[in-house]
């Protein structure tokens, strides 16, 4: 749907000479190809772990995500640069054919938004396709409102207006996106997850003297994880400790991929190595 509409809006914005129309379609065909790519990384991320991959595929949705947010960069540029030149050297737009082409273009972006508002957006690639949608539909909007100026005032400048709204619209999103993927691949904590704060909620275990090590990052959206070393006070049960702070960290945080290492301090204060 959205691809046949994008072809559509590309052959009428050349028409009727709308830079705006052009520009959403740009954006469309982003829309396009993060829905296809999301569709295809989510059954490969589906793969179980195996040989080397020993988290499966399951980043290859962080790639995705990244690559869609680049592209919607690349292409910001472009039509950026187009804008600000027609609003120096303005072209004839035929304000009807942009207009009606924007109507079209608002009721099939609702759609579609509300299609992919049902899926799971806990995955940044979904949440990512999600954006681009709704964005995109912002975009129709202002474009819409272009239309309707150039045919009531004649004013060509809204055109090239309209299509800066939609590139600001897309560096958002792209930046957005490319943020967020990076923090995954750079293994940054999830923004949900304050690594100070956990760390203090294992210490206060009644039989816990110290943690450090502690490292918490993403395997993909949605999917935390985190390691620590664990230092028990004199006689305390390596194994006891090791799953009551599991359990914790499943149920207060979210967090089902733990490694622990488990130590117990001897009562000369030597480190000797738990169960």
């Amino acid at each position: 749907m959205l691809a046949a509409f994008m072809l559509g809006e590309v052959i009428v914005g050349i028409v009727s000479g709308s830079l705006a129309l052009i520009s959403d379609a740009a954006h469309m065909l982003t829309d396009a190809a993060s829905i296809a790519l999301a569709m295809w990384t989510i059954r490969l991320a589906q793969r179980p772990a195996s040989g080397r991959m020993t988290y499966g595929w399951k980043r290859a949705e962080i790639l995705s995500a990244q690559a869609n947010g680049v592209t919607l960069l690349i292409l910001a540029a472009f039509l950026g640069f187009e804008s600000i030149r027609r609003l120096f050297s303005p072209s004839e737009v035929t304000g009807v054919l942009v207009l009606v082409t924007a109507l079209v273009g608002v009721v099939v972006n609702i759609a579609a938004t509300w299609m992919i508002s049902r899926a799971n957006r806990t995955s940044l690639n979904i949440e990512g396709a999600f954006q681009h949608i709704l964005n995109d539909l912002f975009a129709f909007i202002a474009t819409a409102i272009a239309g309707v100026v150039i045919l009531v005032t004649g004013f060509a400048r809204a055109d090239s207006i309209a299509s800066l709204i939609v590139v600001v619209l897309m560096i958002k999103a792209g930046v957005e996106l490319v943020a967020k993927a990076s923090r995954v691949f750079l293994e940054a904590a999830p923004r949900h997850l304050d690594p100070a704060v956990i760390g203090r909620e294992m210490v206060a275990h009644e039989h816990v003297v110290e943690v450090h090590d502690l490292h918490i990052w993403e395997i993909t959206s949605g999917s935390p994880a985190l390691s620590a070393h664990v230092l028990l006070k004199p006689g305390g049960d390596s194994h006891g400790v090791r799953v009551v702070l599991a359990a914790m960290l499943l149920e207060k945080h979210g967090i089902d991929h733990t490694t622990l290492q488990v130590e117990v301090r001897a009562a000369t204060d030597l480190g000797m190595p738990g169960n």
